[in-house]
Parts: structure tokens; C-alpha cells; sequence
């Protein structure tokens, strides 16, 4: 059996379940984590049609540079016509994510599962998408 490679970052695990690409975000998601977490984002969202999920699960702490990250992946996943889910249970990210409003576009999913299940496209409500 082959082991998973190392991770590209402390703060990122990449995986591929069900031909989704799933970000997985441990620690703390501040400036420095989002500075190291970015290009590989971008790697991951830069195809035709990306198919990915972020999975906050492991976040221990998230500020506005996370919320920025979120909405990074948002964009540049709608702008090539694919689909982004979100998996969030922690509470005071939910609470962030609903206070700012991408609660709206990026609905969290309780598990990856659920995530993985979602069959909608992921869209931009027109009162959202300019105001970042």
C-alpha cells in the first residue's frame, strides 16, 4: 500500500476523492498560512471545469485572509465553469462565514460526504459576487 505524499504545506493536505480535487486546511488560516496556502489554490483551481472542495475541519483558527482565500477559490472556480463546496463545522467559522455572507455562495456541508454528494452548480448570486 503507498503512502500519501507529504503535504505541499503545514497548512494544506491535496487529496483526489471521487474526481474532486479536496483542499484540506489545518491550523491556523491566517496571513502567513494563506501566503504559503495560495499558489496552490490556484494550481488546484487553474484547469477547465475544476471539481473541488475546501474541508475547514481542522481549521483551529480562521481570520479575513481565510474568508479572502474562500472567496479566491470561489472566483476563479465560477470563472471556469466548475464547482466549489465548502465542508465547515466548526462554529465560529460558521458564524463568520454567515456574517459575511458566503454562507450564501459557498453553503457548507457538515462532512466531505455530503460535500462530495452535491449535484449544484456552484453560481454567483448577483448581490455577492461585485462586492468583494
Amino acid at each position: 500500500m503507498a503512502s500519501d505524499p507529504a503535504p505541499p504545506s503545514r497548512y494544506l493536505r491535496i487529496h483526489h476523492e471521487r474526481g474532486h480535487v479536496v483542499l484540506e486546511l489545518h491550523g491556523e488560516i491566517d496571513l502567513l498560512a494563506t501566503t504559503e496556502i495560495t499558489s496552490l489554490l490556484d494550481s488546484a483551481t487553474s484547469g477547465p471545469a475544476p471539481q473541488v472542495v475546501i474541508d475547514l475541519r481542522c481549521v483551529e483558527f480562521f481570520d479575513c485572509s481565510g474568508l479572502r482565500l474562500l472567496y479566491r477559490a470561489w472566483h476563479r472556480v465560477l470563472a471556469r465553469d466548475g464547482r466549489l463546496h465548502l465542508v465547515c463545522t466548526r462554529p465560529l467559522t460558521l458564524r463568520m462565514l454567515r456574517v459575511t455572507g458566503l454562507a450564501r455562495i459557498l453553503p457548507p456541508s457538515a462532512s466531505l460526504e455530503e460535500a462530495l454528494s452535491r449535484s449544484e452548480a456552484t453560481e454567483a448570486p448577483e448581490s455577492i459576487s461585485d462586492s468583494y
